[in-house]
């Protein structure tokens, strides 16, 4: 089975293979209580939504948050539905395989490096996908290989179009999609000046 995925709507990506993942479900419509693993990247309400966690979610549906979010993690599931992770580690879920990277702002204050919160290198049924989650341009995230990559392009509290851009043309990656722009920050044209700056790499636009 080749995984298929979905922008639901700023940052909140469905990824659909052997299994059904969602990252940082946000804004979901209806309840379709599909999911095998939840992915939050960190706790802002954008990112970590307890009412859309809870849509998403089936009876044993694992939900996976950086450990700075326990107790927001433990105000939506029990105990033993909760894998905390940390950047920089190798996790194994069943047959997913996932990889934590660092996400923090450079010099803004919002992400702070100390708090630990995270990206994800997911692979699943023979597919690598980097979910950068909310960061800048930092050094650790410079050598990321991936089939497809998922950056935030909006700006403020990320990466802007141009600073994206860079890192796009930077990692090995087949297939970069940008998120976290359209709707709570940054314009909708953004993707198509991002696509415009990223070379010899396919850009899709499902924002």
């Amino acid at each position: 089975m080749i995984p298929t995925f979905e922008i639901l709507g700023h940052s909140s990506i469905k990824l659909i293979g052997s299994k059904t993942l969602y990252i940082d479900p946000f804004n979901i419509v209806g309840e379709p209580k599909d999911a095998d693993y939840v992915f939050c990247t960190h706790p802002h309400y954008d990112h970590f939504s307890p009412e859309d966690i809870k849509k998403v979610s089936k009876e044993r549906t694992l939900l996976i948050v950086p450990e700075t979010a326990i107790e927001e993690a433990e105000s939506v599931v029990n105990d033993d539905l909760i894998r905390l992770v940390e950047p920089g580690h190798h996790y194994q879920l069943g047959e997913i395989i996932v990889e934590t990277t660092y996400a923090y702002n450079l010099e803004k204050s919002y992400h702070k490096k100390e708090k630990k919160w995270v990206g994800y290198l997911i692979y699943i049924d023979g597919l690598n996908c980097y979910i950068a989650g909310d960061t800048d341009n930092i050094p650790e995230i410079q050598d990321i290989k991936c089939d497809v990559a998922f950056l935030p392009i909006g700006g403020t509290f990320t990466m802007n179009v141009e600073e994206a851009a860079e890192l796009a043309n930077k990692i090995t990656a087949e297939t970069i999609i940008p998120v976290h722009y359209g709707s709570i920050v940054g314009k909708k044209e953004y993707g198509e000046r991002f696509a415009e700056l990223v070379t010899n790499k396919k850009v899709k636009l499902m924002i």
